[in-house]
């Protein structure tokens, strides 16, 4: 019996029509005339609209020119409203898109406005002012734009069970130090129970140091010590695991092509189906 090799299982022609892989080839693609305009324009809203949200946070600045920034961030979110349905009309999957991470970031960029229309009133007002805040988001709009910033979430992702093993190795330490310290110091010394004395440990051994809780004793000193030594050394792992992942990273190049059906990126150079959904590229 003849096995249909699977590359030609996966190769479905897209039934999508022109000007929808034509408007797909723009808004998620940066590799052409066309898509280098988009992304520079929208980067250009994104950053006008986070601008205008922190001018507004300052009361003379929203009393002179309020009705200014109040138009600014209405035409802004009409801006970002259109890009939103263009992106879910040109994908072959919508609604994989409307629930991946770029997906939801782009409607919480376009959903405060919107609800601030419907919440009037002053007893409102705290939850109108959160709305507004939650506009900020849209600076995390920039991340598709930022080839670096597809090799760092690579790099993380590819060292999250050592950087798991050595959050728990830090998170024993502090609680063996913290223990220690509310023994030795007491509750005399600021250190009144353990909760309390491993907030130390944590502050001491991040190399923070606020200086609200000190050991008196010099045996919580020599203690103390020892946890700031200890910090120095243990700052340097975490760095070095993503320092390895990340040169792994960028010898693997990495295509600007985004899946015209799922929308992922992410994809080998030499990919020519997506990894997510099996989709010709």
């Amino acid at each position: 019996m003849m096995r249909t090799r699977p590359d030609r299982q996966r190769a479905k022609p897209s039934l999508r029509s022109p000007w929808r892989l034509a408007l797909h080839e723009v808004i998620f693609e940066a590799d052409t005339p066309a898509g280098k305009g988009f992304d520079v324009i929208l980067i250009i809203s994104i950053l006008a609209s986070v601008m205008a949200v922190m001018l507004d946070s300052i009361a003379n600045v929203r009393f002179a020119y309020g009705g200014l920034l109040y138009r600014i961030e209405w035409f802004l979110t009409l801006l970002f409203t259109i890009e939103y349905l263009m992106r879910l009309v040109c994908v072959g999957r919508p609604l994989h898109y409307a629930i991946s991470f770029y997906g939801i970031v782009d409607l919480l960029a376009i959903i405060p406005t919107y609800l601030s229309l419907i919440l009037p009133g002053s007893q409102f007002l705290l939850v109108i002012r959160i709305l507004r805040i939650l506009r900020i988001f849209r600076i995390l709009k920039l991340v598709p734009y930022l080839k670096e910033a597809h090799l760092l979430l690579k790099a993380l992702k590819a060292s999250g069970r050592k950087i798991a093993v050595f959050l728990y190795t830090v998170l024993t330490l502090v609680v063996i130090f913290g223990s220690l310290m509310y023994v030795i110091e007491g509750e005399i010394n600021g250190f009144t129970s353990i909760p309390r004395s491993i907030y130390w440990a944590i502050v001491t051994l991040t190399t923070v140091g606020y200086g609200d809780i000190s050991p008196q004793t010099n045996i919580g000193q020599s203690v103390a010590s020892i946890v700031m030594i200890l910090g120095y050394a243990i700052i340097a792992v975490p760095t070095g695991i993503v320092t390895v992942e990340m040169s792994h990273s960028f010898n693997t190049p990495i295509s600007t092509q985004a899946c015209p059906e799922c929308s992922a990126e992410g994809h080998d150079a030499d990919a020519r189906y997506c990894k997510f959904c099996g989709a010709a590229l």
